[in-house]
């Protein structure tokens, strides 16, 4: 992606992602974070620093809290993007008793990016897909 991709997000403030790669879709979506001040997105280490968190993988009733102290934790704006089918839906584990039915059941998703596990550009094409939201 070329600098002239780079997306204007029209805000006065620098839109930073948080991202918590939870299983195999995690190693996906660390692939793509190098490609991200292209699109005008820093990645952060801490919650409170983040605008966007990036929910990839299997999210258990166990890791549960720790997303959601993760998500309250950020200034506001915050947007929530998941990526991959554990995330989005429970994916193969959905009928296990620990497995987290999607981590919308807990939080509001602007965006989930489909795939078992989606290439790092599925999360580039999430971010788009945020930036199309947050400038509507």
């Amino acid at each position: 992606m070329t600098a002239s991709a780079r997306l204007e997000w029209g805000t006065t403030y620098q839109v930073t992602v948080l991202e918590l790669g939870l299983a195999c879709c995690g190693v996906e979506v660390m692939a793509a974070l190098d490609r991200l001040p292209d699109l005008g997105v820093t990645p952060v280490d801490g919650a409170g620093e983040a605008h966007v968190l990036v929910v990839s993988g299997t999210v258990t009733d166990v890791m549960l809290p720790a997303v959601l102290r993760s998500y309250e934790a950020m200034p506001e704006p915050r947007y929530v993007i998941s990526v991959g089918a554990c995330s989005n839906t429970g994916g193969p584990y959905w009928d296990s008793y620990s497995v987290t039915k999607g981590i919308d059941q807990a939080l509001p998703v602007h965006v989930a990016v489909p795939g078992c596990p989606p290439r790092p550009e599925a999360l580039l094409e999430g971010l788009k897909a945020l930036h199309e939201l947050v400038n509507a």
